[in-house]
């Protein structure tokens, strides 16, 4: 009999590719859409709720995450779902909106 964490684990994985070169767990799934800031997130329906991936991933195998944390794509790739340090990060929302703003930086030096 499976645990309802290895059933979790084994949907996920059923619609994920490995990228390669990153390493990154590539979702292949539905996602929130191509509009707005929170645009480009994986989705899937878990227990009859909608929720997003990376999150259903990293609680399935860390366990819940603090009130004052979120997740950061350490990666920079929002269809990534591993949870794994180099890809996904607890930390705290002023953090995760200075490294966001960083990665924009960063993008516009690489575009000039």
């Amino acid at each position: 009999m499976t645990t309802r964490r290895e059933r979790i684990r084994a949907k996920i994985m059923a619609r994920v590719r490995i990228d390669e070169n990153t390493g990154c767990w590539l979702w292949t799934g539905p996602t929130s859409g191509t509009e707005g800031r929170g645009a480009g997130y994986p989705r899937m329906s878990l227990d009859g709720q909608t929720v997003a991936v990376h999150i259903a991933m990293w609680t399935n195998e860390h366990g819940y995450i603090p009130g004052k944390k979120e997740l950061d794509h350490v990666c920079r790739n929002r269809l990534c779902v591993r949870y794994d340090p180099d890809h996904l990060e607890l930390v705290t929302r002023k953090r995760n909106a200075l490294r966001r703003e960083e990665a924009k930086r960063l993008r516009c030096v690489e575009v000039v």
